[in-house]
């Protein structure tokens, strides 16, 4: 790092914590709905050590697992809005709008939105006996064959059963879903030909992708994957196809908006320590920071997309 970044993040990270003493030193908390382990719990652990200097406060993480994140989520809506309480929250912010008939909170109104911290592009992958090489040739493999293919869906309303179902929506086909409890029961099934398809986060597969052991069909990105540049982007067979998860952070609405800028100016300095950039990148995930504005224009937008693919799906909360 060049000298005038290392005085340039002294610098912010020496006022960040002197604006952060005027409100006391309790620790700042960050909820996250799902079980410790998992990419949003891994992610927001790896944000609170890199904020937690920028803040001169400890940042801990609290996991409140349930109900699609929304009983994490349900508790931060209720919380003070003096920027002690947090939600690390996920695609599911959006998707659960619509597919639960009611919430104790109003997903946009209730809350702040500080920043996105991530997107994790996610990649259609077969078991090698499937017999399409490419998406083009699944589609039509599919048509042919209504009803005879599975997908894999680690949890039922995630962003990656979203995907398959935008994918189905789009495509005109008919696959069977084959719910899993979690991530690594599904691509274990995978993996063995118990069933033929999932769409999974890149972190997740990218390994088996390179043995061999998994066919890697289509990004859900937009464009390709530098990961992956012989990969085509799904799109490319259906336009208009992208579906990427993202991780954000979150307050209680009204926060002040010194407090907002303190704690978004935090997160997008943790997002450009060494050690967040290397865990995002063993994620597979790909770093935002963007304003506050940005990031809840971006909710209301996602609320949007979701609310026809949920419907499409027919999906219920499990």
């Amino acid at each position: 790092m060049k000298r005038r970044d290392i005085l340039l993040s002294s610098l912010a990270a020496a006022w960040a914590g002197s604006a952060f003493a005027q409100i006391g030193n309790a620790p700042v908390r960050i909820l996250v709905g799902a079980p410790a382990g998992g990419s949003t719990d891994t992610l927001a652990r790896s944000l609170a050590v890199s904020m937690g200097p920028a803040l001169g406060r400890t940042v801990i993480v609290e996991n409140r697992p349930g109900a699609g994140g929304n009983i994490a989520a349900d508790a931060v809506a209720k919380a003070t809005p003096d920027g002690n309480t947090l939600l690390m929250s996920f695609t599911s912010h959006a998707i659960n709008a619509t597919l639960y008939p009611t919430l104790p909170f109003d997903p946009v109104k209730d809350f702040t939105a500080l920043t996105c911290v991530a997107t994790s592009p996610s990649i259609l992958v077969a078991h090698p006996s499937v017999p399409a090489k490419d998406v083009r040739e699944l589609i039509a493999l599919a048509k042919a064959k209504p009803g005879q293919l599975n997908f894999a869906i680690g949890a039922v309303g995630s962003s990656l059963h979203m995907a398959g179902e935008a994918f189905k929506m789009q495509s005109g086909v008919n696959i069977v879903n084959i719910p899993y409890k979690g991530t690594a029961p599904a691509v274990q099934d995978v993996l063995a030909g118990q069933v033929q398809l999932m769409f999974a986060a890149v972190g997740n597969v990218k390994a088996h992708i390179q043995a061999g052991k998994l066919k890697a069909l289509g990004v859900t990105t937009a464009k390709r994957l530098p990961a992956f540049p012989n990969v085509p982007a799904i799109a490319e067979a259906l336009p208009g196809y992208e579906s990427s998860a993202w991780f954000g952070l979150f307050g209680p609405a009204r926060m002040p908006a010194d407090r907002v800028k303190q704690i978004g100016d935090a997160a997008r300095h943790a997002l450009q320590q060494p050690d967040m950039r290397q865990r995002l990148d063993t994620e597979g995930a790909i770093p935002v920071g963007n304003s506050s504005e940005q990031f809840s224009a971006f909710v209301q937008s996602e609320i949007v997309r979701w609310a026809e693919v949920v419907k499409f799906s027919g999906a219920k909360p499990e």
